[in-house]
């Protein structure tokens, strides 16, 4: 069983939230939210960390009670780029510089470890 949850139009660069999300995508999400809470850029993380709970929240509800929370996976994470804000800044001798306030979306999935496919990994024969 799967469950979804997405933020728009959160105001941080995606190139920093990516940051964030790359070090949760494939963890337990018990992991995943230890990950989040002690974090290095916890302004980032606390959006991350909210999105994760609602996301658990769709999965408990669309279960009904069935199925261990203990064995639920973050299965995927990605951050798409949103809107753009530009402003304008005044410079020296009377220019303007263009300020681009960017965007992002955010799209986790939640799912049970059954369910999550792993890669196989080549061996090599000796």
């Amino acid at each position: 069983m799967e469950a979804v949850a997405k933020l728009n139009n959160c105001p941080v660069s995606p190139r920093k939230m990516r940051l964030v999300a790359d070090q949760i995508r494939g963890k337990k999400v018990e992991d995943a939210l230890n990950i989040l809470k002690f974090n290095q850029k916890p302004t980032y993380a606390e959006k991350m960390e909210k999105l994760l709970l609602s996301a658990m929240s769709n999965w408990r509800n669309a279960n009904d009670g069935s199925g261990s929370e203990e064995d639920c996976v973050v299965k995927e994470v990605f951050v798409n780029q949103g809107r753009t804000l530009k402003r304008i800044k005044p410079a020296p001798q009377g220019r303007a510089h263009r300020i681009r306030k960017r965007s992002n979306h955010i799209t986790l999935v939640v799912s049970d470890n059954n369910e999550v496919v792993t890669e196989d990994v080549n061996e090599t024969e000796a």
